[in-house]
């Protein structure tokens, strides 16, 4: 894990040899399932390291003034990214990841416990389904969400989701201006206002890769989310 232990350290995050290991668990668990549960199609050793796990560790930068012990949660977060390697870095977050495919929450649950992680909760759900939801609803100090769906509609599956004073961040790449100008409707309907926009770089990744910070401002109205399927067809302000 060099590449992930010397790109994390560019950011002054120092990992642990125990969160190594933890790291090299994850991605030998991930190969292993990867063979008979679509995962995903990035198996490498040194691209999981940058692709998937400095990636995913990238969204830290903008966590930072949340408290020690925030609540996040990863929507759509597939094989476990970004949630689950923020959450072996800063073992103190409380994270839930959503995941609707019973294959891959399945792969969640098993990786989990061999990780030995407490504090994380595995809802297997659609966003639109537990933005709704009273234990859910408004819930968490951050939404993050990676590669899930245009900004619009990632602003309806996630804004439902956490607490006035807490804040959404969306992975995205190079196009982002004109995404983020496309989604200023939906941000003001749900409670939302944009925050930054951040460049990153991320250490042995080519491609271009931003942050998307929207604070939520006030309590998103109650007829959001919308029923399933309908956010995807029928983006806010579109």
């Amino acid at each position: 894990m060099k590449q992930l232990v010397a790109g994390a350290r560019e950011w002054g995050l120092e990992l642990t040899a125990e969160q190594v290991q933890a790291f090299e668990l994850y991605y030998r668990e991930l190969v292993a399932w990867n063979e008979r549960v679509n995962l995903t199609a990035i198996t490498g050793y040194e691209e999981v390291q940058v692709k998937h796990f400095l990636d995913s560790l990238s969204c830290f930068q903008a966590l930072t003034g949340l408290p020690a012990g925030r609540t996040c949660i990863d929507i759509g977060t597939g094989a476990g990214f970004p949630g689950l390697p923020l959450k072996i870095a800063f073992p103190r977050m409380r994270l839930t990841v959503l995941e609707s495919m019973g294959k891959k929450a399945a792969f969640l649950k098993h990786i989990v416990a061999e990780l030995g992680l407490s504090g994380v909760d595995v809802v297997r759900g659609r966003a639109e389904e537990s933005g709704r939801e009273p234990g859910l609803r408004e819930s968490f100090d951050a939404a993050l969400a990676r590669a899930v769906a245009a900004l619009p509609v990632l602003l309806e599956y996630a804004l439902p989701l956490v607490r006035v004073g807490g804040v959404f961040v969306a992975q995205k790449g190079s196009e982002v201006e004109e995404e983020v100008e496309a989604a200023r409707g939906a941000m003001t309907l749900l409670g939302g206002e944009l925050a930054e926009v951040r460049a990153l770089d991320v250490p042995g990744l080519d491609a271009a890769r931003h942050l998307v910070v929207v604070a939520k401002m006030a309590p998103t109205p109650d007829r959001y989310p919308r029923r399933p399927g309908i956010p995807a067809k029928r983006p806010l302000g579109g």
